[in-house]
């Protein structure tokens, strides 16, 4: 059964807080993308509890984000990634996979550090 591997998700507070801050952003509705240069691809997928009260709503969005990551190609380049799910609705997974798709173009349209 394909999963999610560990060395594909990004941990630790330290790299999850520089990413925030030395990142850049990028909006793919219903995605925004905070990525920095990086030697490795790592990813931190997130659903706001602000905009999803319920844990099973949040949990189905990042399985869907991950399962969308998973099954696109990668960017040619390494990334640190933060994707972070804006839109105050549901989005069938069709949708959320056509969007992972545009954002892995304009990564790999953006000149790498």
């Amino acid at each position: 059964m394909p999963t999610f591997p560990k060395q594909d998700k990004l941990c630790g507070q330290l790299r999850i807080q520089h990413l925030y801050q030395a990142g850049q952003k990028l909006v793919v509705w219903p995605y925004r993308v905070t990525y920095l240069p990086s030697s490795t691809t790592q990813v931190l997928i997130w659903a706001p509890k602000s905009l999803f009260k319920h844990a099973v709503d949040r949990n189905r969005l990042r399985r869907q984000m991950r399962e969308a990551w998973r099954l696109s190609d990668k960017p040619s380049a390494h990334y640190l990634l933060a994707i972070n799910y804006m839109d105050k609705q549901m989005q069938p997974y069709s949708v959320l996979e056509k969007a992972m798709q545009k954002l892995i173009r304009k990564l790999d349209e953006t000149p790498s550090a």
